[in-house]
């Protein structure tokens, strides 16, 4: 099965993941063809369709395999997630409470500390924060400064349940700069900036600004009609379908195998 689907590699959009661990080999010996084996997959789109569609080729290839080898197949869905939908009322509205406050206010010991985190990173962490937001690079600790909303970005690509809500109510977010620019995820760096009095200034800002656009939404009839409208013309042609099947639960047991 994974020679199939590495095959299908290169037949997919370039911008989708298939990552693929092996739980279980069915046995140690290496002359034996084990009675059965396990993989646990995870495959990820641009979007929702077309996260669906890699699954089902996944599916496809693993059907094939069992047919090759005259044994059984079975596949189980864990978890899913959809991608985020976008809606530009929220963003403008958004967008122009963050630049009336501001960035959060860092002192020299905030800047000193990033300045350290920044010393155990590479050129290239740093300058991938700029590519990413769409601005020039600049020598600075910490990102004290609003991003543009016409800026130029390469869109950060992760997975959350965010999205699934973005599908069925508008939604909007917002990222702080809650430690050194540069820094990657999933590693120590993020890891020891997460209690920082930095990060705590950085969060309390983003606060304010979510909830002045919570509020400024609950008061503007207007701009909660049009969040909504753009919602059902984001949707219209693609409307939400939940990756996950009705008869699945909590993989409580996960971590367990």
């Amino acid at each position: 099965m994974n020679v199939g689907v590495n095959y299908m590699r290169e037949h997919m959009p370039s911008d989708a993941r298939v990552h693929y661990a092996l739980l279980d080999t069915g046995g140690i010996a290496p002359n034996v063809v084990q009675a059965h084996a396990r993989v646990r997959y995870s495959i990820r789109a641009r979007d929702l369709p077309g996260m669906l569609e890699l699954v089902a080729r996944v599916r496809k290839i693993a059907e094939g395999a069992a047919l090759m080898t005259e044994t059984k197949m079975e596949m189980k869905i864990i978890s899913a997630v959809s991608n985020i939908v976008g809606n530009t009322p929220l963003e403008e509205a958004l967008q122009g409470i963050m630049e009336d406050l501001g960035p959060p206010h860092f002192d020299d010991a905030d800047k000193d500390f990033a300045r350290q985190i920044q010393a155990t990173l590479t050129p290239q962490d740093i300058a991938s924060v700029y590519r990413t937001i769409g601005l020039e690079p600049e020598d600075k600790p910490l990102a004290d400064f609003t991003v543009p909303l016409d800026a130029k970005r390469n869109p950060l690509i992760g997975s959350t349940d965010v999205g699934d809500v973005s599908w069925v109510v508008p939604t909007v977010q917002a990222h702080a700069p809650t430690v050194a620019v540069g820094t990657p995820f999933h590693t120590w760096q993020i890891v020891a900036q997460g209690k920082t009095p930095a990060a705590h200034k950085a969060m309390v800002q983003v606060a304010k600004a979510m909830a002045a656009t919570g509020a400024a939404v609950l008061t503007d009839p207007g701009l909660m009609a049009a969040a909504k409208a753009d919602l059902a013309r984001r949707t219209k042609a693609t409307p939400y379908v939940c990756p996950i099947p009705d008869d699945i639960g909590p993989p409580l047991t996960m971590s367990a195998g």
